[in-house]
């Protein structure tokens, strides 16, 4: 499933015979399967009505389903051993799982709202929604300073506009609590000009200048800054990867080549000692 743990142990062992079971194409998609429908039923689990006609069948397969997640979680760390504590993705089905088991009631109830989490379980089960997530962990190092410059333009611009529009529109600027949460949601474009904007205008026509700048600014660079460290991270790890992926083709080639050159040796010894053989037998026979 993961890279991480694939078997070094290609014995014929049950331990070895699992990992290499947990490995194959049909295995992992038949997980996926189960995935979705689960997926599905938890959706399904929503309307009243289908639960009204449905919902004993539901529970039932969401049961079923919880069980056998459980067992397939089981059987990997069988099969893996240490290796599936020591990969990241495994912790995180471990988890997701084990939030499905919460008890119904009690204190621990909210918990059971959050067993759809175990849709979550697709990103690991599929490589390429792994890679992008991957990607995004690694890009967060290199988000923090822009983050960092993030609050510092609303924090300049939370303030400024409190002083200046806070008498005209004190629902929306009346505090820096209210201005930043305003400015944030002008930020996501979501009714910028009509709610927040133009009745400014109608008091201060020149409040164009502080609000337009503060969108591009806010809107079209530093939101773009973060998509480029996103895409710079998923180039970095692609680039990686096929890196590694040439040095193990190369290495492989090296050992076939190693392994022919060591059978051209074995043949050649043969037949100089078949030589040799044959040399002697005419020296008998002259």
């Amino acid at each position: 499933m993961q890279e991480v743990m694939t078997p070094a142990d290609a014995g014929a062992s049950p331990r070895a015979r699992a990992a290499r079971l947990v490995l194959t194409p049909l295995f992992q998609k038949v997980v996926i399967g189960l995935i979705i429908l689960n997926a599905i039923t938890l959706g399904l689990e929503t309307s009243d009505s289908i639960m009204a006609q449905w919902g004993g069948l539901l529970h039932v397969v969401d049961t079923a389903l919880l069980w056998i997640f459980t067992a397939e979680i089981a059987f990997r760390i069988y099969a893996f051993r240490g290796r599936f504590f020591r990969d990241p993705w495994g912790l995180f089905d471990i988890i997701v799982v084990a939030i499905a088991w919460a008890p119904a009631t009690g204190a621990l109830s909210v918990l059971r709202a959050l067993r759809v989490l175990r849709v979550l379980r697709l990103i690991s089960a599929v490589p390429s929604m792994r890679h992008v997530v991957e990607a995004m962990l690694a890009a967060l190092p290199g988000m923090g300073s822009i983050v960092l410059l993030m609050g510092l333009i609303f924090y300049v611009f939370g303030v400024m506009a409190t002083k200046l529009y806070g008498d005209i529109l004190p629902e929306r600027f009346g505090s820096l609590g209210l201005t930043l949460y305003t400015l944030f949601q002008m930020m996501t474009l979501e009714s910028w000009s009509e709610a927040n904007v133009r009745p400014i205008l109608a008091v201060q026509p020149l409040a164009w200048m502080f609000f337009v700048p503060f969108i591009l600014i806010a809107t079209f660079v530093v939101l773009n800054l973060f998509i480029g460290v996103i895409v710079d991270s998923i180039q970095t790890l692609r680039a990686q990867r096929e890196s590694a992926d040439v040095a193990a083709t190369q290495a492989a080639a090296d050992a076939v080549r190693s392994e022919a050159h060591a059978d051209n040796q074995m043949l050649l010894a043969e037949i100089r000692a078949l030589r040799a053989e044959m040399a002697e037998l005419r020296a008998r026979s002259g």
